[in-house]
């Protein structure tokens, strides 16, 4: 539930150019999501305007959501997959994927997603 409320609040966000989140109606595959899954799930991908650059600033920002390479927690975490997991890919496979240099991966936690909420507007903030 929390995970789901972070994707919306995310949507709305003016800094944010994409949000991919299982249990949204925006969804790629939101058709075939509702005859496979009761609920959405705890990742949340997104892509920031401003690339590389504010990804690195917003993830900076973070105050309670941790930078790492690995995701699933009972911590937040958020990962820049261009420059850890995918980091081995050229740009055009990354693009292929769906890896841009803006896009960020977060794992929620058990936090209190308004602690959440308010970490990431902060962090939108700082990224400009």
């Amino acid at each position: 539930k929390s995970a789901a409320r972070i994707a919306d609040h995310l949507a709305e966000r003016s800094g944010v150019a994409r949000v991919i989140y299982p249990g949204r109606p925006d969804h790629p595959q939101a058709e075939i999501i509702k005859r496979q899954m009761t609920g959405g799930s705890t990742l949340i991908c997104f892509d920031l305007k401003g690339g590389k650059k504010a990804a690195f600033a917003f993830e900076n920002a973070l105050q309670t959501i941790l930078i790492s390479n690995n995701l699933g927690d009972a911590k937040s975490l958020i990962t820049h997959p261009a420059t850890t997991t995918h980091k081995n890919l050229s740009d055009d496979a990354r693009a292929e994927l769906g890896i841009g240099p803006g896009t960020l991966r977060l794992s929620v936690g058990l936090e209190d997603a308004e602690d959440l909420i308010e970490d990431i507007d902060a962090a939108l903030k700082a990224a400009g």
